[in-house]
């Protein structure tokens, strides 16, 4: 039988586009998770007796923060309401963006904002905190984060148009200088926050993807216009059903956007991303897209008020970051071989660091089914966006500050701010 071998280049990039999936994310972990549950991971051990524990204490911040279990879904969205303050809604009722005239206009400036704040939204570190005069509330970490970008957003100073305050765009977006970020978020000696150049590049490498991308972040009837909003537009055009694929979604931000996060891992010249070499992964690789699917999930409440329909959200994973991670590690579902794991500071291409991400994406998916059980729910009325809001992530915050002062993860990752 004749065979076909592709040149090295080719195969390469043909590997390199099959990482770039989010259904590569679940594969590749559920390698490692494999090895894990016959005892033959590197770095942690595998305890699934445990999952009834996890389940339950998962399930019990869920009833206690939604009793009525309305979960909305796992977005940047919810920092924005910090404090029980509608912050959104307020701005979109100021400049005229609330109401069914404004739908498509409003859905373009929630995915400026969603894009931008994303991008600034790795971890804070334990010190900084904000301060949002218009609510007197003090924020910290990811809310925090959330908050101080929004405000920074509605100023227009991402926007290089002013009577267009409530926008991003490329000429706004290159213009941005360390010093203005550290700024709008009230950095100071006493108030440091971590990988401040880090986020600052990311929005000057934001406008670059935007130039790179006229076909997605241009419209036809404003060419020299380009914004992360108009990622609206390309989907509805390109989703005449008015259905589109959450996977969809992540697929074209990591083509699109790819290029923004500092060099790293490349194959055929095609940035890999949050993709990390571990030798046991298929491959040797491990994507995870952690900011583009946090970007991801981010995005679909803002593409549903367009008048999108957003299927397929399980093909997205859970987010192997330090909240859904620590919680796997603080229950003991994830056991670390070596005790010292928790008290060295790791680089994020850690080897120990890559398997742990792997796990907790490959156990969530285990956690998530349990708690849909303890909660008498089904995976098309709780998906997974639902469980890591409910949830995980709160769950993973509530353990940390029980087990540790300030509530910091259990374990010390050294961050630029573009990872975790």
């Amino acid at each position: 039988m004749n065979t076909l071998t592709l040149p090295a280049e080719v195969a390469s990039s043909e590997a390199a586009a099959a990482l770039l999936q989010a259904c590569a994310v679940r594969r590749h972990s559920q390698a490692i998770m494999s090895l894990a549950q016959q005892g033959q991971a590197r770095h942690f051990t595998w305890h699934p007796e445990r999952i009834e524990l996890v389940s339950a204490y998962v399930a019990g911040v869920i009833r206690e923060q939604y009793p009525d279990l309305q979960v909305p879904y796992h977005s940047r969205w919810r920092h924005f309401e910090a404090g029980g303050a509608d912050r959104w809604s307020a701005l979109a009722s100021e400049h005229g963006l609330d109401g069914m005239h404004a739908r498509l206009q409003r859905a373009r400036s929630r995915v400026d904002l969603a894009i931008v704040s994303v991008l600034l939204d790795a971890g804070a570190g334990p010190s900084w905190q904000y301060d949002d005069k218009a609510t007197g509330q003090q924020q910290a970490r990811s809310e925090g984060l959330g908050v101080a970008s929004l405000r920074w957003w509605a100023t227009g100073a991402l926007s290089s148009d002013p009577h267009e305050p409530l926008r991003a765009d490329a000429d706004g977006l290159e213009r941005v200088q360390t010093a203005d970020l550290g700024l709008a978020f009230q950095v100071s000696e006493a108030n440091p926050l971590v990988g401040l150049d880090g986020r600052a590049n990311l929005l000057r490498q934001l406008a670059l993807a935007l130039r790179a991308h006229p076909d997605v972040f241009a419209r036809p009837d404003a060419p020299g216009q380009l914004r992360p909003g108009h990622l609206v537009d390309t989907l509805i055009r390109l989703s005449p059903s008015g259905q589109v694929k959450a996977a969809t979604v992540l697929s074209m931000l990591l083509k699109t956007l790819g290029q923004i996060w500092p060099s790293r891992h490349q194959l055929a010249g095609v940035p890999l991303g949050d993709c990390w070499p571990h030798p046991d992964a298929p491959g040797g690789w491990l994507p995870f897209h952690k900011l583009s699917q946090w970007m991801t999930y981010s995005l679909l409440e803002p593409l549903e008020d367009a008048g999108l329909q957003v299927v397929g959200l399980d093909e997205l994973t859970g987010l192997p970051e330090y909240r859904n991670g620590g919680l796997l590690l603080d229950l003991g579902l994830l056991q670390a071989r070596d005790r010292s794991f928790h008290t060295q500071r790791w680089t994020v291409d850690a080897e120990p660091i890559v398997e742990w991400r792997a796990l907790t994406v490959a156990s969530l998916d285990h956690v998530a089914e349990a708690v849909r059980g303890n909660l008498g729910l089904t995976a098309a009325s709780f998906p997974l966006a639902r469980v890591l809001e409910g949830g995980t992530w709160a769950a993973g915050r509530k353990i940390a500050l029980a087990k540790r002062p300030g509530g910091v993860p259990p374990v010390h990752i050294v961050s630029d701010g573009t990872v975790f």
